[in-house]
């Protein structure tokens, strides 16, 4: 747990989480922030335990949106806290195309476009 909220709860690892830290800065509301640092086993009681505390879930990383890491997390997330959830999960990824090395900075998910998808998991 890289910082905790009540309102949202961020999932990320690697680069991400920092970028996230300024995303939730930026929305203005006060999330609980994991950095699951491994991905096989990734700590999923963790995740479980912060969303049935939320209601609120947005899954974080690089890899494009379609079949990426992100989606497993959210099946697995839905399956257990179905109840809790209060919105549905937001994902935000890269893109699905091929990775661009010239315009890296805007394939890859910035704050503003956390800021965005925290601030939708709010409206709902």
């Amino acid at each position: 747990m890289v910082q905790e909220g009540e309102a949202c709860t961020v999932i990320s690892w690697g680069a991400m989480v920092h970028v996230c830290e300024q995303g939730i800065r930026d929305s203005g509301v006060a999330c609980d922030l994991i950095d699951l640092q491994t991905l096989v086993p990734w700590d999923r009681d963790a995740v479980v335990d912060s969303v049935n505390k939320t209601g609120r879930c947005v899954i974080v990383h690089e890899a494009p949106k379609t079949s990426g890491f992100g989606a497993e997390m959210a099946a697995s997330v839905q399956e257990r806290c179905f109840y809790a959830l209060e919105a549905p999960i937001e994902r935000v990824t890269g893109w699905d195309t091929p990775f661009p090395h010239s315009t890296e900075w805007d394939y890859m998910p910035g704050p503003s476009r956390i800021a965005e998808a925290i601030q939708r998991t709010q409206e709902a």
